[in-house]
């Protein structure tokens, strides 16, 4: 032990200087060495476990865990005020230490009752204790179970609980362990003891409320049956952590912490800094709201520790870096002052001294020369809590502006009154009125609580607002009256909307520039999340980062949970189409850009689709195996796209062409698992499993409609082929047609090396010399089939797509060209777009750059029209006058090379 020491130790904690007194012999030997060393794992454990191993009785104990808490808390305090220990090993040392007095002591009662061990009971650690932040001289918040498995009965745990409770809770000559907080179970403080885990399970499901899902973020199993207790948490996850954004969380805690100031105030705590302006508890607040709306969604905000939530906030952009690094700094100060206070006497407090002399000590134990400058650092760090706790706590925007007649009218229209005038006067027509009064009747207004109601009142006159500023204030007006009936059913959405203007600002944009769009939205409300940021108009995802921001996505779904596997899938891709397309109707994508962003989106989900659907299928079967000689050696499969999937030009609500194939080499060949299946119902099944996953029609809607006629034989040939029999095909029985869808084709998931031989044979197909009059002729010829089967009546228009001097002639062009010339210049089939092919024949003299460059312009012009097109849910037909200069070029074009 260093002599240095003893002065600052000594001076800043009675409760250390009487220990050592009272025992001296702790100045000695093992115990002074382990002074100067940090804990390791399991050492405290091992600790306590020796210490109450010799025990008899209950007597001696609570005597044994007394002496052992005793000795364990002057070390932890003794290295805390020395400052050899960070913040956080002090809070995981005492943390470690409760684990370790609750579990130790609980086996021992558990034999004496006749048990078999701890294993039976599940002692569950909330607050701080769960956490692992425990405080020097902190109550333990507990919550006793027995498992499923358990044979005995409630009277049984009942009375080993209460064993436990006193043999941790109550006072002796030698002090007490720790005191015991039950109210935090069931039913609180007139609830059982204990309960069944299906019994608690039931209570949160059926009487569960916000400020117990706010508790049931940091509890932890931490002595007994863990596994059962860390099961029963994570039954639990669903009621703590909601699938939806659940906004309604911002109100609960603002209404907690009103509770809290209240008692403050009443009780004249303005100095605690636990619960006083700027302390802890509003640090924590802040972590837990996001945690609360979020954690359903994203599993890196399910963390226990304030701290690591604080990293997470930062990851995921919802704190900017220098806040978090002020919150995370000032929860640190106040932790360790909390300590200081507690370690001064072993006494629970959170309130700053009054008396010149403790004020002096606890100033002097964090390193400040006097109580003034300590002062002025603790009020710099309660000034920036607080002021961030502002920022995230703010309360919901004023329903209207004070000139405004929407609160009246919607006043009017709730109370079924004429509000037609004053709609008349915002702009609105006269449906708009008996619009209002609907939505008022709807039975999903009707069912409304107390509080959703408030939360409909908060919001619709601002609704109304944002509807006749947009520009289109009937249309809006109506879609987001849709939109409303048909998420008021969760308040949760009301409280988003009223909680963040943005999302209503951005809600109306999109029902005055995309339907389709606002359609996506009130079909999927988990998508208004991404309204929140006010870059949504301006910031599209970067197509190379989909595949890892669906990876990290995934990471957060059970494995074993298909149907949870599906919604994840389905909710990142509508919310990155909606990213996507909300930066195309602001301007800053082109529609190149924009088909290339929705094709590496779709590449990523197919990707994951392949691999998750795999990956279950070999679980119970094994993986299908080729038998090359005298070795195996898996087979593989690969997906190829075709059409606009293939050549990048994916459009919004795009089907995909795909085809499937392996590299299974014969019949006779199995899987290697414990249930083989035939290679070729193996693949059969994978493939029938990635189409049935991307097509499903589940409650979060459906990922892709999936084309498979160009697979060998259409419609009538297998969902799968073998490599070699879809090669044999190729060379032996395609049409020029199925050459001509081959030029866009590309392979987008599955094995690299059964992809690399596909596109090999890709380029053997492409590269064959073809008699040019027959291609000519197979090529208008089948154009001509196609018009006939996508003719659309003169009077509805000019179809952007099918119609003569459209998209696809514009492709049948190129692939003809492609198809002519690649014999000759096989570098032309490295490329899979138009716009790329165009490039390629251009390069090569192949055909002119005018001619190359007017195709392209049009091309370009064709995609976003019909892009813009689908956004306002119309199609691709425009007015038959429309583009009628571009069509003659194309129709032009046509002539020259095709007849």
């Amino acid at each position: 032990m260093q002599n240095a020491d003893f002065p600052a130790v000594w001076a800043a904690s009675d409760f250390v200087a009487e220990s050592l007194i009272r025992s001296p012999a702790l100045f000695e030997g093992a115990w002074s060495r382990r002074l100067t060393q940090a804990s390791e794992p399991g050492r405290l454990a091992a600790e306590v476990e020796a210490a109450v191993a010799g025990t008899a009785d209950e007597a001696a104990l609570h005597g044994a865990l007394r002496r052992v808490r005793r000795r364990e808390m002057v070390r932890i305090a003794w290295r805390d005020l020395a400052g050899w220990a960070l913040l956080d090993e002090t809070l995981h040392d005492l943390s470690a230490l409760a684990d370790a007095c609750i579990d130790a002591a609980l086996a021992k009662l558990a034999a004496w009752q006749g048990g078999t061990g701890a294993g039976s009971l599940v002692v569950l650690g909330f607050g701080k204790l769960g956490a692992r932040e425990l405080n020097f001289s902190s109550d333990i918040d507990l919550v006793f179970a027995f498992s499923r498995d358990a044979e005995r009965g409630d009277a049984y745990f009942t009375r080993l609980g209460q064993k436990l409770i006193r043999a941790l809770n109550e006072p002796t000559a030698d002090g007490f362990v720790f005191r015991v907080d039950m109210r935090l179970r069931p039913f609180g403080a007139s609830g059982p003891l204990t309960m069944s885990v299906e019994a608690i399970e039931n209570y949160y499901q059926t009487h569960g409320r916000d400020w117990e899902r706010y508790a049931l973020i940091k509890a932890r199993a931490v002595a007994g049956d863990v596994d059962a207790g860390e099961r029963l948490l994570r039954d639990l996850r669903p009621f703590v952590y909601r699938r939806y954004l659940d906004f309604n969380a911002f109100e609960s805690l603002r209404e907690m912490k009103t509770m809290i100031a209240r008692e403050v105030a009443r009780q004249g705590l303005e100095d605690n800094i636990k619960l006083g302006r700027g302390g802890i508890r509003e640090i924590e607040f802040i972590g837990q709201v996001f945690q609360l709306i979020r954690g359903g969604r994203e599993a890196a905000l399910r963390e226990r520790g304030i701290r690591a939530v604080l990293r997470a906030l930062v990851a995921g952009g919802y704190l900017e870096g220098d806040e978090a690094a002020a919150l995370d700094a000032a929860y640190e100060f106040l932790r360790r002052t909390e300590n200081r206070l507690q370690m001064a006497a072993d006494r629970q407090t959170h309130e700053l001294p009054d008396e010149p002399s403790a004020r002096l000590r606890l100033a002097r134990s964090m390193d400040f020369h006097d109580w003034r400058d300590f002062h002025a650092a603790l009020q710099a760090h309660r000034d920036t809590v607080r002021a961030v706790f502002e920022q995230v706590f703010a309360a919901p925007a004023e329903a209207a502006s004070d000139e405004s007649d929407a609160p009246a009218v919607w006043q009017s229209a709730a109370s079924g009154a004429d509000a037609d005038p004053a709609l008349a006067a915002m702009g609105f027509g006269e449906s708009a009125a008996a619009a209002l009064r609907d939505l008022t009747t709807a039975p999903p207004i009707q069912a409304l609580g107390a509080r959703g109601r408030r939360r409909l009142d908060e919001l619709m006159p601002r609704l109304i607002e944002a509807a006749a500023a947009s520009g289109k204030p009937d249309a809006v007006l109506l879609s987001l009256l849709r939109l409303i009936e048909a998420v008021a059913g969760r308040t949760a959405y009301l409280a988003l909307l009223a909680e963040n203007d943005n999302v209503l600002r951005h809600l109306a944009a999109l029902a005055a520039a995309s339907p389709w769009l606002l359609g996506l939205v009130t079909r999927t409300p988990l998508l208004m999340d991404e309204l929140i940021d006010p870059r949504v108009f301006g910031v599209a995802p970067d197509p190379g980062a989909l595949a890892a921001e669906l990876a990290t996505v995934l990471q957060g779904v059970d494995p074993t949970d298909q149907e949870a596997e599906m919604d994840a899938l389905r909710q990142f891709q509508q919310a990155a189409v909606l990213r996507i397309a909300a930066a195309d109707l602001s301007g800053n994508t082109d529609p190149p850009q924009v088909s290339q962003r929705l094709t590496a989106l779709a590449e990523a989900t197919v990707n994951a689709v392949v691999t998750l659907t795999g990956e279950r299928l070999a679980t119970r079967h094994g993986v299908p195996i080729n038998r090359v000689g005298d070795r195996d050696e898996p087979a593989h499969l690969a997906v190829i796209a075709y059409g606009t999937f293939g050549g990048g030009e994916l459009g919004y609500g795009s089907d995909l062409d795909l085809v499937f194939m392996h590299d299974s080499d014969g019949a006779g060949q199995k899987t290697d698992g414990a249930r083989p299946l035939d290679n070729t119902v193996f693949f059969a099944r994978w493939s029938q499993r990635v189409i049935s996953f991307l097509s499903t029609s589940t409650s979060a809607g459906v990922l892709y409609r999936v084309d498979m006629r160009l697979r060998p034989s259409g419609s009538a040939g297998l969902v799968v082929s073998s490599f070699d029999g879809f090669a044999r095909y190729q060379r032996e029985q395609a049409w020029t047609w199925e050459h001509q869808a081959l030029v866009r084709a590309r392979p987008v998931a599955g094995d690299p090396g059964l992809m690399q031989r596909f596109a090999g044979l890709r380029r053997e197909i492409l590269c064959r010399p073809r008699e040019e009059p027959a291609l000519r002729h197979d090529i208008a010829a089948m154009r001509e089939r196609m018009r006939r089967e996508f003719a659309v009546a003169t009077e509805a228009g000019f179809d952007v797509k099918q119609g003569e001097g459209g998209l696809i002639d514009i492709e049948f062009l190129v692939q003809y060209w492609v198809l002519r010339h690649a014999h000759v210049h096989p570098a032309l089939i490295e490329r899979h777009d138009n716009l790329g092919f165009l490039d390629m024949l251009t390069a090569h003299n192949l055909v002119d750059t005018s001619v190359a460059a007017e195709l392209a312009d049009i091309y370009r012009g064709y995609l976003g029209r019909s892009q813009r097109l689908t956004l306002e849910g119309w199609g691709t037909v425009v007015a038959e006058d429309e583009c009628r200069e571009q069509r003659e070029a194309v129709r032009a074009r046509w002539r020259e090379a095709l007849l």
